[in-house]
């Protein structure tokens, strides 16, 4: 794609898998379902001027992802054309999936997630995608967690549950 100047327009390609981001609540006794990706419309909400695909993988919660399931992650992200690479996915596995993830060069790829699902007003959701599109276009080729205002090394991360954040340090 080119802009009328003659740039060419980076383009990311964007990869759902579910999580918490998409989440559909039902009741107070936390019935849910992932349901359709939210990413689309928090890009168009901020008026994001790039160009993206999105391509929904799955519509799981990360508990529910399994080995074949990341073993499909790592194949459609290593087959993909574009190099600039985001992923949503579950916070509770999202690191297992950005370890295996990381044997793939040549792209910068970046996963994010939310604590609470993007429909509630009081997300993060917005927030974690705005860091994981701008990380995308800024950081060399790797693999890389957005979460929580920073970027993470995926084998210098862990989720503290406790205080429902991503901080610095292994898995517990």
């Amino acid at each position: 794609m080119r802009h009328a100047n003659g740039e060419t327009a980076m383009r990311i390609k964007i990869f759902t898998t579910g999580g918490t981001i998409d989440k559909v609540y039902f009741d107070e006794k936390s019935t849910y379902e992932v349901g359709t990706p939210k990413i689309s419309e928090v890009l168009k909400e901020a008026n994001v001027n790039l160009s993206f695909t999105i391509e929904a993988l799955f519509r799981k919660d990360s508990l529910q992802i399994s080995e074949n399931d990341r073993e499909t992650i790592v194949r459609r992200v290593a087959s993909e054309k574009l190099t600039q690479i985001v992923i949503t996915h579950g916070t509770d596995t999202m690191i297992d999936t950005a370890r295996r993830l990381s044997g793939i060069s040549g792209k910068t790829i970046v996963l994010t997630g939310a604590m609470a699902p993007a429909r509630f007003k009081a997300s993060d959701a917005a927030f974690n995608i705005g860091g994981a599109v701008t990380a995308v276009q800024i950081l060399p080729e790797g693999v890389y967690i957005a979460m929580n205002g920073r970027i993470f090394d995926p084998k210098k991360v862990r989720k503290n549950r406790k205080k429902n954040m991503f901080e610095e340090g292994g898995q517990p």
